[in-house]
């Protein structure tokens, strides 16, 4: 008895021990302390990868910027962004950040009550989501910010680097399908050896033969290949009388290593560069020669066949050799019109069949005009009712004959005439890699309408533009004084398209009229330099750089300045038609150092820089922005904005006032950069206003660096939110 209760003392111990011990763990754990940040705080500022952040009240308000959509460039406000992305409502709270690589292109839109900005690049990307620790994962409670791009930095010690992880995104691609071909087979077939398939891509080589005791039939070799991102197949095949089963292998293994030539185009965008996804793709077609009664001469002869050509029969004959007919050349499209273009037909009930198939020789006259080609122009078409509707994609049709043949089944689908619907429709869906989009290639949308829309287009017409669709309307019988009533939306032609100075837009009074304007339409598509809304803030401006050299800079010093010219150059999308660079060195004199017509592409741009020898002397500011006008931008493209970067270490010898005032008085946009002895008051004369948004100083050369992101970002909202007139 007594060891029974001894038993159960130690036993009441033991629990006793454990709950207390699980209360004192308990106690220990220290709950997660969330830092907090401001409103206007950008994912560029912090350097960790990786943290929990609480948001206040109120960070919906426009002046924090935001870019992209999901996915968001690092210099957004990172609360803005959160609120954008649903993480979080106006009232703030917790939220994860995490970053990662930067992206090709960023993409607008109007989300909780936040409109965000479209970007072509950048460097750095972040996400946010539920501010819920993950398992496992420490998160500081501290923040670690970068300096401050507004303060000076004195000594340095004191200098941070940007050591941000970028985390790059996977995207998972869809697997292609291909369509099972039909194999000729014949009551005497006794084995089918397995397909062997070659490593070239979308493309499968399959060898079989078929033989009946002694007998042999001859071999099959057939190329089946494929549109990259369709289902449809296009099979090849070729044969030989063999006369040995030696011979027979022989043949096979030469067309098994047959390399087959593969084209696909590959450009920048929207407004920024995207690979093609199979539109260029080049297929393999063969050519037969009667076989010699040596075995050495028997031989497969394998040729390019051109997409848009017709498919011959494969069949064989023992007696007699298949000589298919020769291949017509297909037109590869017109190179000097390069644009990605989708119609939107009207196929609402108000039309009318009659006018439905006026509209459809419309486009039908318009695909010959433009020369459809993988070189040149491709076209879709969307036909819009109630809702919208795919006829076909870009890459479903290359060349002007299909085309033509497909606008006539097009079927009339009746309902409404819902334009809003239809735009938001194309720019959330039809200009897709999957569906062809080049990247490269200007974006353009041509909406026909008869009489008015049924819906609003305004909202749904600006999202497009941001994200770079050029908008025109064709608009044909509109409506009399009677029916003006009944218009949802006034003026709703100026409100869509991307300028509303008459380019964009066309106004037929009669359907019967249509066929007057298809080469002025196709003359104003086609001009790429005109089509504003694929102009981006990375690829429309001339920027010079006017560069001081005087003594007091110093050569180690000067080799600084130049890499923070070559830091923001790289940045731009740089080529003749995109962003030019131009750059002028001064002391008491000036010189050229190159012009914005001298380098093409952004390594000969660099190169460039690298090369600008160091000049040494005084320091006269003044006549050096005069002589940048006279020489650079007084040559400008007259599309082209025009952006001056001047960096100073001194106070000028000579006035700056007034040759910056007549600068701005001609359209140039002016940033000024002062390092250590130069002059704050004359720094801001030089600025364009507001002085806050163009002018920077820091105490030394090395903190140059802090203002690369900062300008860029300034270059690209004085961009986004220019006028469309």
């Amino acid at each position: 008895m007594k060891s029974r209760t001894t038993i159960a003392t130690i036993f009441a111990l033991l629990l006793t021990c454990i709950y207390a011990t699980k209360e004192a763990t308990k106690k220990k754990k220290s709950k997660l302390y969330v830092p907090q940040i401001d409103c206007d705080i950008k994912a560029a500022k912090i350097i960790n990868p990786e943290f929990i952040a609480k948001c206040p009240s109120g960070c919906q308000d426009v002046k924090y910027r935001v870019y992209g959509t999901d996915i968001y460039a690092s210099f957004s406000s990172i609360c803005g962004a959160a609120i954008h992305s649903g993480t979080i409502d106006k009232s703030g709270g917790k939220i994860l950040v995490q970053k990662v690589a930067g992206q090709s292109g960023y993409k607008g839109s109007f989300s909780n009550g936040i409109r965000s900005l479209s970007l072509p690049r950048w460097r750095e990307s972040f996400i946010v989501s539920e501010g819920k620790p993950k398992k496992g994962v420490q998160y500081p409670s501290t923040l670690e910010y970068s300096s401050s791009p507004n303060t000076p930095v004195k000594g340095g010690s004191q200098r941070k680097e940007y050591r941000t992880t970028a985390v790059p995104l996977q995207t998972t691609q869809g697997a292609f399908t291909t369509a099972k071909a039909a194999i000729r087979t014949t009551e005497y077939v006794s084995t089918t050896p397995k397909p062997t398939t070659t490593p070239t891509t979308g493309t499968t080589t399959i060898t079989t033969q078929t033989t009946t005791g002694a007998a042999t039939k001859p071999p099959v070799v057939m190329h089946k290949v494929r549109d990259i991102g369709s289902s449809n197949v296009h099979p090849a095949y070729s044969s030989v009388a063999a006369v040995a089963s030696r011979q027979v292998q022989a043949v096979q293994g030469r067309t098994q290593n047959q390399a087959f030539r593969g084209s696909s185009s590959h450009a920048s965008n929207r407004n920024i560069a995207r690979p093609n996804t199979g539109l260029q793709r080049q297929e393999p077609v063969v050519s037969f020669r009667k076989p010699s009664t040596s075995p050495s001469n028997l031989a497969i002869e394998t040729d390019l066949w051109k997409l848009g050509s017709s498919l011959f029969d494969t069949g064989f004959s023992s007696k007699e050799d298949v000589v298919p007919k020769p291949l017509e050349p297909v037109s590869q499209g017109n190179p000097n019109c390069k644009v990605d273009l989708s119609f939107l037909i009207d196929g609402s009930w108000s039309i009318g069949k009659r006018r439905f198939q006026i509209q459809k020789q419309f486009l039908k006259d318009v695909a010959q005009a433009l020369d459809v080609g993988p070189a040149g122009p491709l076209m879709g078409i969307i036909q819009y009712g109630d809702d919208p509707s795919t006829e076909f994609n870009l890459k479903t049709y290359t060349n002007s004959k299909d085309l033509q043949n497909a606008i006539e089944k097009i079927l009339q689908k009746g309902g409404l005439s819902n334009v809003g619907r239809a735009l938001s429709f194309v720019n959330k869906n039809f200009f897709e890699d999957a569906n062809g989009n080049r990247g490269g290639a200007p974006n353009v949308a041509i909406v026909m309408v008869d009489g008015w829309p049924t819906d609003k287009v305004e909202e749904a017409s600006r999202l497009a533009r941001e994200s770079g669709i050029n908008i025109f309307f064709v608009t044909i019988e509109g409506p009399d004084e009677n029916e003006k009533q009944n218009v949802i939306e006034t003026n709703f032609v100026d409100k869509a398209v991307c300028r509303t100075n008459g380019y964009y837009s066309i106004h037929v009074p009669s359907w019967f009229s249509l066929h007057k304007v298809v080469q002025q339409l196709v003359k104003r598509v086609c001009d790429s330099d005109r089509l504003a809304c694929s102009k981006t803030c990375l690829n429309a401006a001339d920027i010079g750089f006017v560069i001081d050299g005087s003594s007091s800079v110093g050569t180690g010093n000067f080799r600084t300045l130049l890499q923070f010219v070559a830091n923001i150059s790289k940045e731009f999308e740089i080529s003749d038609t995109d962003t030019r660079i131009g750059a002028v060195q001064y002391t008491y004199e000036q010189r050229l150092e190159f012009g914005f017509d001298k380098h093409r592409t952004k390594q000969d741009v660099l190169n460039a820089i690298k090369r600008i020898n160091y000049w040494s002397g005084g320091t006269s500011t003044g006549a050096a922005i005069n002589y940048a006008f006279d020489q650079l931008f007084s040559k400008s493209k007259p599309n082209k904005r025009k952006i001056m970067i001047l960096i100073t270490d001194g106070r000028s010898y000579d006035d700056v006032r007034g040759p910056a005032a007549a600068a701005h008085q001609n359209g140039v946009i002016a940033y000024s950069v002062g390092i250590a002895w130069a002059a704050q008051d004359e720094l801001e004369a030089i600025a364009t206003d507001p002085d806050k948004e163009h002018s920077f100083f820091v105490d030394e050369f090395d903190s140059l660096y802090r203002f690369v992101p900062r300008i860029i970002q300034n270059i690209c909202t004085e961009f986004n939110s220019q006028p469309r007139n």
